[in-house]
């Protein structure tokens, strides 16, 4: 199963576990033993609201990323490869660079359309040999170190938000447990009751909802980064090929 179909599989499941708990929750009274969830959130205080924001945040950023790669990187790259592969063969370069042009928007498109505009520049300067291998073997290797960092960069926001998100609902848990015990000392009778059994309660909601927060970022992160971890090798793969082609009608 390719790695979009898993993210949407797992979304969707997450999703569904969540609407069937909720179903069951407001179908279960408090004191029968279910658990609410919009409830556990409803309790947990202020550390709820901050795990919220944190997931929402996370959330924006993969569909950010997932429409930068798997709708801007959308690109059959053996196709596109042989395609160009045979435009160089039968000596049409100038139909090969606007093939890739096409597809500048892409990272395999902008790599493969740089390394095509300097090898017709190589031809049309008249360089032969090592030399212009070494003009063509150059202009691919800046485009990549141009464009491909940015493909895994900035995915490392989702472990980051992941534990913040777990590290706030520590911190709710303590805070609840400073609250309870707090009431220990402070209240008698009911109102002393009520003030452990609401702290307790923080504590315990504000873990749960930190690691709900957290699961769905370290599963996005995942599908997003082997995405990514694809791409960077065709792009190594078909660029050496390319490049590899090219060299062999440079003439000595």
């Amino acid at each position: 199963m390719k790695s979009k179909h898993s993210i949407l599989v797992v979304i969707a499941l997450l999703i569904s576990v969540g609407f069937l708990f909720a179903q069951e929750s407001v179908e279960t009274p408090a004191t029968g033993g279910g658990v609410n969830l919009i409830e556990v959130f409803s309790t947990s205080g202020f550390f709820a609201y901050l795990i919220l924001a944190n997931l929402l945040i996370g959330l924006a950023l993969g569909v950010v990323r997932y429409i930068q790669l798997f709708v801007r990187e959308k690109i059959d790259a053996e196709k596109f490869f042989f395609k160009l592969k045979n435009f160089v063969k039968n000596d049409q370069i100038d139909e090969a660079t606007k093939i890739a042009d096409q597809f500048k928007s892409t990272t395999m498109g902008f790599i493969f359309w740089s390394g095509l505009t300097v090898y017709k520049d190589v031809r049309k300067s008249g360089k032969k040999g090592e030399e212009g291998r070494i003009a063509v073997q150059n202009a691919f290797d800046e485009a990549v170190l141009q464009t491909v960092h940015k493909l895994d960069g900035g995915l490392f926001w989702f472990d980051t938000l992941a534990q913040i998100s777990t590290y706030l609902g520590l911190l709710g848990t303590i805070f609840g447990l400073i609250q309870a015990f707090g009431a220990l000392g402070g209240l008698t009778g009911a109102a002393q009751q009520k003030a452990l059994t609401d702290g307790i309660y923080i504590a315990i909601g504000t873990t749960a909802l930190g690691l709900i927060g957290a699961i769905p970022l370290t599963l996005i992160k995942g599908g997003l980064f082997t995405r990514a971890q694809n791409l960077i090798s065709n792009i190594d793969e078909y660029s050496v090929k390319l490049v590899n082609h090219i060299n062999n009608y440079i003439k000595e």
